[in-house]
């Protein structure tokens, strides 16, 4: 990119509802960053960016863009990492499909997604933009553990303004239901690689009649390395489906399945397909081979079937047997019951750690196809992590929803460096093409692993490197030591995985002398003991694996805060550089809807708020600038400026927006700044600014809520125009003139 290539910050260029919001708030960063000599630089990692960056031998020189991504992977294993990081989305292939075509509407030469590659040109498109899928992002920027809690001042005003929670019955329907048999969980096998062993490890299926298939040769891991192995049962799955449909219809309740089909972005997107294919069992046994041949296929999910179905010759009598197969089966849980978008119409529209916090906040309420609430089947096929929400449930059926204007809060050290267990077990994860004996085998040929498999089933391979994982225990401790309160290992001596995890954990626990300030607690358990302690107003840290880290820093902060996006998370880089993350992105496109509707954003960038000031104070740590010491004590003044005098963007359009919010931050950080005493130079520069800002409040407000109520043009949602949002993003010409 032409910017500077060495910035001291980096504010990274994402998607949706948070790259609307940097059309606004950037301006005001840099504009206070440049009084103090610092440099802030933009990345894209967009999905857009991304796809543009893929292809750059079809694009013309003004459309081709650098690779951003693996240069910002490259940076954060330096010293000198300072990355201010906005969730970005993690595509599911119809969200990849319409960014391609978004795109090529827009000029762009790039080829069709190739759901069937026919020969090996198409494979290598194919592969190209699988890459690009699910968590693309995160493995490669993500070279450090994560410490996400709550910051204190907005912990404080959630006490004091209480978010809306539904209530709890004890008679309630609502329930997990997960795989009794065959999953993930049950099949796991796992080892840890001693130095013999270390190097490329070869995953191999060997079929009934002795032929090899080579699956994967590799990855090349290091001794130390926890490494599992395991499957889940695809006929095992498909009787379980079955029966739960059927229980559902008997309790009268609405039927959900909760996967993280953007994450998880080979397992969770076919577990999905099964979950559509047995709920119009039916119509596939009889029409199969002609969906196929149409491109119905039931991963995307049933919005993808239900468009390619209308455009078959046979499609309206196909229809008529989706219809009345529907109209059989108990009703849907709905993402938007006004349009008629139910839980299975597109597999990244519900994620399992947003959706089931939301419906836990609501009561255990769902919304359905009529547009009331009602009970709900939570279906989470895989037993992993589900005895964290089935006991959630359990729990607040005994005790009632939670109390926000009393709850302490569970803070979260996780394992995530390096792209530890599940989420990086995209590349050695394989839908198994026949029946055989899939065995993975180490460099000296140790067999590490052995499971007997059937055609379609699942199987995976994870790995958790040992630097990563001593890293994180060291982290847990200095947490304990800094907050003082009680702290958990989420570890089941039961699993595999959690058992080679304990025999690094233990050891560096009373090496450190500290093993009587932690507990190891099963989910299930970690799960009750974390609601009653904060139910009693008291802190907990919960130290957790990777996929539990994401889980639960959306679980206990939509309880406790109504939302997670307000959560300050913060990633020490394991080669001494920081990583400042700002909250969650699941919402967002709710939010550009409304924007693009009624030109009113209701994203909140407390979470920019919040990591802004980390990063500012990392980098005073760092080199010695001690001007940006002041900026963000004055951004952290200005912060819980915008929560003491209620600032924050409302839902509906009226309401004040991002926009307004964005305004108050400036506002008071340049009052923060023109009050303090400790750099005259730049309370000096500051004073004036802070002056216009505050004695033109009126006039700013009025031009920044002149059009509101109206659609606006963005020039596209996943690669908007620039000068688009700018115009709809920064409509005060005043305020623009006073930032200059």
């Amino acid at each position: 990119m032409a910017e500077n290539d060495t910035p001291q910050i980096i504010y990274t260029k994402v998607d949706e509802a948070p790259e609307l919001a940097s059309a606004s708030l950037l301006p005001i960063i840099r504009r206070f960053a440049d009084a103090a000599g610092i440099t802030v630089a933009t990345r894209d990692i967009s999905l857009a960016g991304r796809i543009i960056a893929a292809f750059p031998e079809r694009l013309t020189p003004e459309q081709a863009q650098s690779d951003d991504l693996a240069g910002l992977g490259a940076w954060v294993k330096t010293p000198a990492a300072n990355v201010i990081k906005l969730p970005n989305i993690s595509a599911s292939v119809p969200q990849l499909v319409g960014a391609i075509m978004e795109l090529q509407a827009q000029g762009y030469d790039l080829p069709d997604y190739p759901v069937d590659p026919q020969d090996d040109a198409q494979a290598e498109i194919r592969a190209r933009y699988d890459a690009l899928k699910g968590s693309a992002v995160n493995p490669v920027l993500r070279e450090g553990n994560s410490d996400r809690r709550a910051a204190r001042a907005v912990k404080n005003y959630a006490k004091a303004h209480p978010h809306s929670m539904g209530k709890w019955s004890p008679d309630s329907k609502t329930r997990v239901s997960s795989m009794p048999a065959g999953d993930f969980r049950r099949n796991e096998t796992s080892v840890t690689l001693t130095a013999e062993q270390a190097g490329r490890v070869r995953i191999q299926l060997t079929g009934a009649d002795g032929q090899v298939t080579v699956l994967k040769d590799g990855p090349d891991l290091p001794a130390g390395t926890v490494v599992d192995a395991s499957f889940l049962s695809v006929a095992e799955l498909t009787r379980f489906l079955q029966s739960e449909i059927e229980a559902t219809q008997a309790e009268g309740t609405l039927f959900s399945v909760h996967l993280k089909a953007t994450m998880m972005k080979v397992s969770d997107p076919i577990i999905f397909g099964h979950v559509v294919r047995a709920w119009l069992a039916p119509v596939f046994e009889r029409h199969g081979a002609a969906l196929a041949a149409a491109g119905a296929d039931p991963n995307g999910g049933l919005g993808t079937v239900l468009a390619r179905v209308a455009q078959m010759p046979e499609g309206d009598a196909i229809r008529a047997e989706i219809d009345a197969i529907m109209a059989q089966r108990p009703p849907l849980y709905m993402v938007n019951s006004d349009k008629g978008i139910t839980n299975l119409h597109v597999p990244s529209d519900v994620i399992i750690d947003a959706s089931i916090p939301a419906l836990l906040r609501a009561g255990g309420k769902g919304w359905g196809p009529d547009g009331a609430e009602a009970d709900t089947n939570c279906v989470i096929p895989d037993t992993s992590y589900a005895d964290v929400y089935d006991e959630s449930v359990r729990y607040f059926k005994e005790t009632g929803a939670l109390d926000p204007r009393t709850a302490g809060t569970v803070q979260n050290v996780g394992l995530m460096a390096q792209k530890a267990e599940e989420y990086g077990s995209h590349p050695t994860t394989f839908e198994i093409p026949h029946a055989g004996t899939v065995t993975v085998t180490a460099a000296n040929g140790d067999e590490l692993h052995r499971h007997a498999v059937d055609t379609g089933d699942i199987w995976r391979l994870c790995s958790t490197r040992q630097a990563a994982i001593e890293d994180w225990v060291r982290l847990a401790i200095d947490r304990q030591r800094l907050e003082g309160c009680k702290a958990v290992f989420w570890l089941d001596r039961d699993r595999a995985h959690d058992r080679e995890l304990l025999a690094y954990v233990e050891p560096m626990l009373e090496a450190a002398g500290v093993t009587d300030r932690f507990q190891v607690l099963a989910p299930r358990e970690a799960t009750r003991l974390s609601f009653e302690t904060i139910r009693a107003g008291q802190d907990i840290i919960a130290v957790t694996g990777n996929v539990l880290r994401d889980y639960l820093t959306d679980l206990f902060p939509i309880l406790e805060l109504g939302t997670s996006a307000k959560m300050l998370s913060i990633v020490k880089l394991m080669q001494g550089g920081g990583m400042f993350e700002t909250g969650a992105g699941g919402s967002a496109p709710k939010h550009v809807q409304q924007l693009a509707e009624e030109n009113h954003l209701r994203w909140d960038s407390l979470g920019e708020f919040c990591a802004l000031g980390e990063s500012l104070n990392f980098l005073a740590e760092a080199t010695g600038n001690e001007k940006a010491r002041t900026l963000a004590a004055a951004a952290e003044a200005a912060t819980q400026g915008v929560l003491d005098h209620e600032r924050s963007p409302g839902r509906k359009a009226g309401d004040p927006d991002n926009r307004d919010s964005h305004y108050y931050f400036a506002m008071y950080w340049a009052q923060a700044l023109a009050q303090q005493t400790s750099d005259p130079d730049l309370a000096e520069e500051f004073r004036p600014i802070a002056r216009d800002l505050t004695d033109l409040e009126e006039q700013i407000v009025a031009e920044l809520r002149a059009d509101r109520g109206r659609p606006v043009d963005l020039g596209g949602y996943y690669h908007a125009d620039p000068e688009k949002v700018a115009a709809v993003m920064r409509p005060s010409a005043t305020l623009n003139r006073i930032l200059g």
